[in-house]
């Protein structure tokens, strides 16, 4: 029986990407009926909506998807989509790894690290009050009515929220995956040094998960000393969990640790459902050219193939990428070591090498 799988192929270089990834995935032969919808700026131009009803209804009844990148458009009104998706769905793990590939050009070598973010809440939440508004007076007034440090009138405010029960279900998770996928070990990150209350509760939390899993080591890093870690002996971090700002910060310089976003695969996942993305933009200004990388689409498929229980199909996926970009000759240009776009294979040349590899 065929997969269900909502495809969302996104805007400017989206659709090339994903026609990539898709053209990937069918070739392992596990049998996928792709649920094409729209979202993003393509969504926006026939329906009028960036996130329209049908598109959310597709995922919810397939509980998996693969997306595409996407422009949100830049004005008032306008949702981000990948705002959109995870809070309609609960996808509250962001997951990042990050693995070095040979012949990917980076200052570091060997890396394989697993970026695990709480996607919900932390400094995301949206609770915003603007500089001279009645709200934000409001707020103020009762935060120093009740604080010893003041906060002048003039002053925008954004509430950062952390609960126990969302904190322990993303640590629940990271320790889950380390198991699951024969991790070592599992490292908290926050700033609980200074936001005692918030980050605090968020280790504490973590601390607690960690005592029901002894096979698994732990460890907690202040987010600011962890940076420099993975800048100085990475090689002493495995999977990494954290609340969501500092995730979307980590994930990043993690990406760039392996060669940057457009081989980095990500997945977010909820209780009832999952979407798997590439994480860089849309690059409107490659879109139709054939010149687009479509490594980070292709991998997040692989994950999402991991999310079905299918890993010896993610397995050849992520094996036939990191041939093809080892061997150095049928990849795009920006995977080049002279960035040469006259040597380069396109997008469409890519993926066939990297078809022909699985068959190999």
């Amino acid at each position: 029986m065929a997969y269900q799988v909502t495809l969302i192929p996104g805007d400017g270089i989206g659709p090339e990407v994903s026609d990539a990834a898709r053209r990937v995935l069918d070739a392992t032969g596990l049998g996928i009926a792709w649920d094409v919808r729209e979202a993003g700026l393509t969504a926006l131009e026939s329906q009028g909506d960036v996130l329209p009803g049908e598109t959310l209804a597709s995922l919810k009844r397939n509980k998996v998807g693969l997306k595409g990148p996407m422009t949100t458009p830049i004005g008032s009104g306008f949702r981000s989509v990948n705002v959109g998706l995870r809070q309609a769905l609960g996808l509250y793990a962001n997951l990042r790894p990050g693995k070095s590939l040979a012949g990917v050009q980076s200052v570091f070598h060997d890396i394989d690290l697993v970026v695990i973010r709480e996607n919900l809440e932390g400094m995301y939440t949206g609770i915003e009050f603007d500089a001279g508004t009645t709200e934000a007076a409001e707020v103020i007034d009762a935060i120093n009515e009740r604080s010893a440090t003041k906060i002048g009138p003039s002053a925008a405010i954004s509430i950062k929220v952390i609960t126990p029960e969302n904190s322990r279900r993303i640590v629940e998770y990271a320790f889950a995956y380390a198991r699951a996928n024969g991790r070592r070990q599992v490292t908290a990150v926050h700033k609980a040094n200074i936001m005692k209350f918030a980050d605090g509760l968020f280790l504490r939390e973590a601390q607690a998960v960690a005592e029901r899993y002894p096979d698994i080591a732990f460890n907690d890093r202040i987010v600011d000393n962890m940076c420099m870690q993975l800048m100085q002996k990475p090689q002493d971090y495995d999977v990494l969990v954290m609340p969501n700002l500092y995730g979307d910060i980590l994930s990043d310089l993690v990406a760039g640790m392996v060669g940057g976003l457009g081989v980095a695969p990500s997945g977010n996942i909820g209780p009832d459902g999952a979407v798997f993305e590439a994480i860089h933009g849309s690059a409107p200004s490659h879109a139709g050219k054939n010149e687009a990388n479509p490594t980070a689409m292709i991998l997040s498929g692989a994950l999402m193939l991991r999310h079905l229980g299918e890993r010896e199909a993610a397995e050849r996926v992520e094996g036939a990428v990191a041939e093809v970009i080892a061997a150095g000759r049928d990849v795009t240009y920006d995977l080049r070591p002279d960035r040469d776009p006259r040597k380069a294979a396109g997008t469409t040349g890519m993926t066939e090498a990297i078809v022909a590899a699985m068959g190999s």
